[in-house]
């Protein structure tokens, strides 16, 4: 493999570590503290929905009262002004129109009519402004990132609504406007080589049958042709002696079981879907691959790049796969940029046209750089998409094929996820070449390595009490995550948990971007002992010393609670700890817990079990 001597400076890029969006009146959001807050914060993500508006009433009533008279001089009724005349018309129509708002909707809050709470009416007045950006994203073709997320700061029933990942959605159904896919065959291509791998003497001793026992051990399933044989150290793979360096210094001593068949693959040239648990190592299963892919081909001149292009389906996700690449690429002074909503759009911008080799990027805002031509896709020739399923559910299927429309035909392409629906298994297929299929273990079941207890609580008001009883020993052991379904009861718990000293923080949408990453990074850096999220976190976040993951209310499907406790037992680590705290209300999960628990070698208590049966027996 070639080597080459980059020409500058790596990842010395002046970023500004707050954001601001491009809009000059964008909506402010009030914290209220969960003590003051109202019934409509216990709606999931909707709470703003039932905020009433003020009716028009009043201001008809003012025009009955300011309205024309009749005039004292009799003597100038026969010439009557023209203009007078016209707005006497328009008021008389005003008074006409029946009132705008449905009637039911003002029942539904005559008994709130008697007092006007000083902090309804500012969100209500806020919400008016959140509309018309709502409107505005609407109109926009497609969901950037940007736009949404600003919008849905006001959320509206039937145009907004956040999705799983307490990420803003615009929910109604409108056009996308893809850009338009390059005409590959009227474009002369470099050729370039991606095949760098070469089978050591360890690996290719090794017979079929023992071959065959070893990826048994590893619970892996191959499909697909002329699968490389798996390997067992990072040695096998050929690094160069730059990039082993890189790998122990980050405390890698040998290879996940996903990174022991994917490195090969990759390393090949091959296409592959990878299907693996969450925490057990995607990420650097396409990283160290795309540094010894990107390292092979010329550097980059003026205004081209990127070379290799990784798309996350959210901003967090994003950030950390960013963080990762930057680790691995500073060996070899790589410059990655990391390109997604909520963020400035000039800085990246201004990042992009400077030249990088690493794009990881939301699709949304990939596509803004796009059109705002601040790079180009003709050097692409690495692509992956990361968390693949979860861009899908969010509605990124279009873009993600206009994205993969920008790159040439003959490039490498990487998929990987925790869960594979059918219809995502379908459209990779599409966007992939004669893929290896790579499975690790069970298709959307719990990392084995992950201890779960399941306990059956009473009642919700069981609930804080039973966390404040565990909590200090869960610290002992290390970090703490918890989830809770509610933007309000993240709030709450943290509260409550704040007053009782403990080093608390939240996460959740209504947090801007800047406040999210400092978060996490308190958290990451020990000043956090414990985190409340929503399922803003639930998904690629890679934090190792979380020991412990809390399910306070129960996640709103099985894929999304895998992904919650994945949170722990990152990258082989067996000390992860979960708790999931259900209730008879919450019953319906309880078979579906069941299940997962038995997957995955886990015992069901007889609890849990009851409760499962209570719930067939009425089916």
């Amino acid at each position: 493999m070639s080597k080459r001597k980059f020409g500058f400076e790596g990842f010395g890029i002046n970023r500004q570590s707050t954001y601001n969006f491009e809009r000059s009146q964008a909506p402010q959001r009030l914290y209220v503290p969960p003590s003051s807050r109202h019934s409509h914060d216990n709606y999931d993500d909707n709470d703003l929905d039932d905020i009433d508006y003020a009716d028009n009433n009043d201001t008809s009533n003012d025009a009955d009262t300011n309205g024309p008279t009749s005039n004292g001089n009799g003597g100038e009724d026969d010439e009557i002004d023209p203009l007078d005349a016209f707005m006497q018309g328009i008021e008389e129509d005003l008074k006409a129109k029946p009132p705008p708002k449905p009637k039911e909707k003002a029942e539904r809050y005559k008994e709130d009519e008697d007092e006007d709470d000083p902090v309804e009416s500012f969100l209500r007045s806020k919400k008016d402004v959140g509309l018309t950006l709502a409107a505005d994203a609407l109109r926009a073709g497609y969901d950037s990132d940007e736009e949404v997320y600003a919008a849905a700061k006001a959320v509206d029933a039937g145009l907004l609504e956040y999705d799983s990942d307490d990420n803003p959605v615009v929910v109604e159904k409108k056009k996308i406007e893809p850009i338009p896919a390059l005409d590959h065959s009227s474009i002369e291509y470099e050729p370039f080589n991606k095949d760098f791998y070469e089978e050591k003497a360890s690996i290719s001793g090794m017979s079929e049958q023992e071959v065959a026992e070893y990826r048994k051990s590893l619970a892996i399933r191959v499909s697909g042709f002329d699968v490389p044989r798996p390997v067992k150290t990072f040695e096998d793979c050929g690094f160069a002696p730059e990039l082993m360096r890189a790998i122990a210094k980050q405390g890698y001593e040998k290879p996940t079981t996903i990174q022991c068949q994917a490195l090969p693959i990759v390393l090949s040239g091959r296409d592959v879907i990878g299907i693996a648990k969450t925490g057990s190592g995607k990420t650097a299963s396409f990283v160290l691959p795309m540094i010894v892919h990107i390292m092979d081909q010329p550097e980059l001149q003026k205004e081209e790049g990127p070379i290799g292009v990784i798309c996350a389906p959210t901003r967090e996700l994003a950030h950390q796969i960013f963080l990762e690449a930057k680790k691995f690429a500073k060996a070899y002074g790589i410059r990655a940029s990391a390109v997604y909503g909520g963020m400035s759009k000039l800085d990246q911008f201004k990042e992009l046209k400077a030249g990088c080799e690493i794009v990881v990027a939301t699709p949304g805002r990939l596509i803004d750089m796009l059109k705002m031509k601040a790079l180009t896709m003709m050097r692409a020739t690495y692509l992956v998409l990361d968390e693949a399923d979860r861009m899908f559910d969010l509605g990124f299927e279009p873009q993600i094929r206009s994205i993969v429309g920008q790159i040439r035909p003959d490039r490498q392409t990487l998929l990987f996820s925790a869960t594979m629906p059918r219809k995502v298994e379908k459209l990779a297929r599409e966007v992939l070449s004669d893929p290896i299929r790579v499975t690790v273990g069970e298709v959307g079941t719990a990392n084995e390595d992950i201890t779960q207890h399941v306990h059956v609580i009473p009642s919700d008001s069981e609930k804080l009490p039973w966390l404040l009883e565990k909590l200090p020993g869960m610290i002992d052991e290390g970090d703490v995550l918890v989830f809770a379904s509610k933007k309000a009861t993240v709030d709450e718990i943290e509260s409550q948990l704040s007053g009782k000293g403990f080093k608390v923080a939240a996460l959740h949408g209504d947090k801007d971007q800047a406040s999210r990453m400092e978060i996490l990074q308190m958290f990451k850096s020990g000043i956090y002992h414990v985190l409340i999220a929503t399922d803003v976190a639930a998904r690629g976040l890679d934090i190792k010393s979380i020991k412990s993951v809390v399910n306070y209310d129960i996640a709103k499907d099985m894929d999304m609670h895998v992904h919650r406790i994945g949170r722990t037992g990152r990258a082989g680590d067996k000390d992860g700890i979960a708790y999931t705290l259900i209730t008879q209300k919450e019953a319906r999960f309880a078979g579906e817990l069941v299940n997962s628990l038995i997957a995955a070698g886990q015992n069901v208590s007889m609890e849990l079990m009851d409760l499962a049966m209570k719930v067939t027996q009425l089916l």
